[in-house]
């Protein structure tokens, strides 16, 4: 299962008052880990970007005066995207700049739902936690994911963290790093201590009707709170 975790920083708030994306970045997840695959590009939208946008991101325009315009890496940022499950933080808002990047290149442009299924993590953290702050740094809190790094947004770094925030909400392990330590969703890191050779065969203890009954609705409920991707009730690939 190949997912992207995706962000972008924009211009200003509405693609149809012209505003263009200036930074695109993506955590590509497989099988839920990590990888070290990610897609991270500046982009010179060709306009002014609003003030109040820059105190947002810090993206300044002189920045942008030398980065490549959206037509330029247009192909290989869908190569990298394409078929994948797109996870975005407020997906209305990056799908729709996307979108409209793709159609000011041509107006017949596939939109990114077409060839990329779409899970909007603040749709599924408003399910979870209704009637509470559900922004990425609430989040980050409630989860106790460290974002002590994101002094100003940026879309590869925000891309990492709801990464991080996306695996603790679905109640998976966060990433398993080369050394074999095993950092949690909860910051905890533990090694792996070698199993005894003599030590005796664990007694298997099966679930009764009402645990299968219980676990079960658990799923349920994850199942509908993830907007369907509860990966326990999915067959093996």
């Amino acid at each position: 299962m190949r997912q992207i975790v995706l962000d972008t920083e924009t211009t200003g708030l509405e693609p149809s008052q012209g505003h263009r994306i200036i930074e695109i970045g993506c955590v590509e997840l497989i099988n839920r880990r990590m990888t070290e695959n990610r897609y991270h590009q500046y982009i010179n939208p060709e306009r002014d970007i609003d003030e109040g946008a820059i105190e947002v991101h810090g993206i300044k325009n002189e920045f942008l005066a030398d980065k490549p315009v959206f037509a330029d890496v247009a192909e290989d940022f869908l190569k990298f995207i394409r078929g994948a499950e797109l996870i975005i933080h407020n997906a209305p808002f990056d799908v729709g700049f996307m979108n409209h990047e793709l159609k000011l290149l041509d107006a017949q442009a596939e939109a990114v739902d077409s060839f990329c299924s779409i899970l909007d993590t603040l749709k599924m953290a408003r399910n979870m936690h209704p009637g509470q702050k559900n922004n990425l740094d609430a989040l980050c809190k409630r989860y106790e994911i460290d974002n002590s790094a994101r002094d100003l947004h940026g879309a590869l770094l925000d891309a990492e963290i709801l990464a991080e925030v996306y695996l603790a909400m679905t109640g998976g392990q966060v990433r398993l790093s080369l050394d074999g330590m095993t950092e949690t969703a909860m910051g905890k890191t533990e090694t792996p201590r070698p199993i005894g050779s003599n030590r005796p065969a664990l007694n298997v203890i099966r679930a009764n009707e009402m645990e299968l009954e219980a676990h079960a609705e658990r799923l349920g409920a994850i199942d509908k709170a993830s907007g369907g991707q509860c990966v326990w009730l999915k067959p093996e690939q």
